[in-house]
């Protein structure tokens, strides 16, 4: 097979991933009666801006720091308690993260065994 297929049949398995988890993932927003206490909402917000921008127009100067920035993302999105998490089923989780472990495989070295 073509190194360009393997690529994209990786590409497709991690999108089948972010599709099975993103099904049980919801993002809420609510209004906050003191100001400091949207600082995570907030916060949350602007590091991701900021991390996809660095990543995307800076990619070689400052690209750990877009990467740090997406984690501080997360970490406050959870923090800020706008993040809530439904149940799933034991298949669901499964085939996600066999897809996620393929995918990457093959879109880093191109084999998964």
């Amino acid at each position: 097979m073509s190194r360009a297929f393997i690529k994209l049949t990786g590409l497709i398995l991690l999108l089948v991933c972010i599709y099975y988890l993103s099904q049980n993932i919801i993002f809420a927003s609510r209004y906050y009666g003191y100001f400091f206490k949207s600082i995570p909402a907030t916060g949350s917000m602007l590091a991701l801006i900021s991390g996809i921008f660095t990543l995307i127009f800076f990619p070689k100067h400052t690209d750990n720091l877009g990467w740090i920035l997406l984690g501080i993302a997360i970490v406050l999105a959870l923090l800020s308690g706008g993040v809530i998490f439904k149940t799933t089923s034991l298949w669901n989780f499964f085939v996600a993260f066999s897809a996620l472990s393929v995918g990457y495989k093959l879109l880093d070295e191109g084999r998964f065994l």
